[in-house]
């Protein structure tokens, strides 16, 4: 099954346009777990426990994990996840772009060492950043194209033969990038009108949607906006608004309600 169809058949199953992102900092743990050896991973597998049937995928954002030396807690986590919820994809958020040689061994340690089902990409420097992950037919390439955080338009609304860059990149991903039918976008909620206008120019393309409850972004803009025609095509990302929905023995018993509170938000809107 490739990461596309995984991914649809996760948001059929669980009814479900959610994403957990999975980003732990150690000093944002609950009293429970600190001082704990795997404390990170524990916290991650007690959330996937919790929330495993209202979500279509998981989101890791390797970040976290590298700066706190828990590569291993990582892997073990995406283990985990493949174990105790197989049937939803996990999508590892690096957001490499390097020359090719260099994406080869990104694509390697996404796909090979970790087991991610998909990873995000920058697509700065070309198809040769991004073309060895998207030579991996079964897995999915995630690519940045206008981003949740505030200063994203000091690039990507540059304009270029009259037209913002971001839209050049969505219009190459719909056109010569997608030649394994494995790509996809990263959209913002925090900017719903390039968001209705990127589903315009890709009206097929999956998008993945982070900038909500954290980051104040609209639900209700998001999946009027950004869903297909078949009401599916977004993954809403969530991370510290349910990872962190409590800091007490209950954390886990906390991020299910909402994660299913999220799920419930965005179904009133398909």
């Amino acid at each position: 099954m490739t990461f596309m169809e995984k991914l649809n058949s996760a948001m059929r199953r669980n009814n479900s346009l959610v994403c957990v992102g999975l980003d732990p900092a150690m000093n944002k743990l609950p009293a429970c777990l600190q001082g704990k050896a795997d404390a990170i991973y524990e916290f991650n597998c007690r959330l996937v426990d919790a929330t495993k049937d209202y979500v279509c995928a998981y989101k890791p954002q390797a970040a976290y994990y590298a700066g706190q030396d828990c590569d291993e807690a990582l892997k073990a986590s995406i283990e985990y996840i493949k174990t105790n919820a197989p049937e939803v994809p996990v999508i590892l958020d690096v957001k490499r772009g390097d020359i090719g040689s260099t994406a080869e061994w990104y694509a390697k340690e996404a796909f090979d060492r970790y087991g991610a089902d998909a990873v995000t990409v920058n697509a700065y420097m070309g198809l040769d950043a991004v073309k060895p992950f998207l030579d991996y037919a079964d897995k999915g390439v995630i690519i940045l194209c206008r981003t949740s955080n505030p200063h994203s338009g000091d690039l990507q609304n540059l304009v270029a033969d009259g037209k913002p860059l971001y839209v050049h990149v969505a219009e190459l991903v719909r056109d010569k990038w997608n030649y394994n039918r494995n790509a996809a976008l990263v959209v913002g909620a925090t900017y719903p009108d390039e968001l209705r206008e990127l589903r315009g120019i890709c009206p097929d393309l999956t998008f993945l949607v982070p900038g909500v409850g954290a980051q104040g972004g609209d639900v209700e803009k998001v999946v009027k906006f950004g869903c297909t025609a078949d009401k599916l095509g977004i993954v809403v990302n969530s991370s510290r608004g349910i990872i962190y929905a409590s800091n007490g023995d209950d954390f886990a018993e906390a991020a299910g309600l909402a994660a299913k509170k999220l799920r419930d938000e965005i179904n009133s809107f398909r």
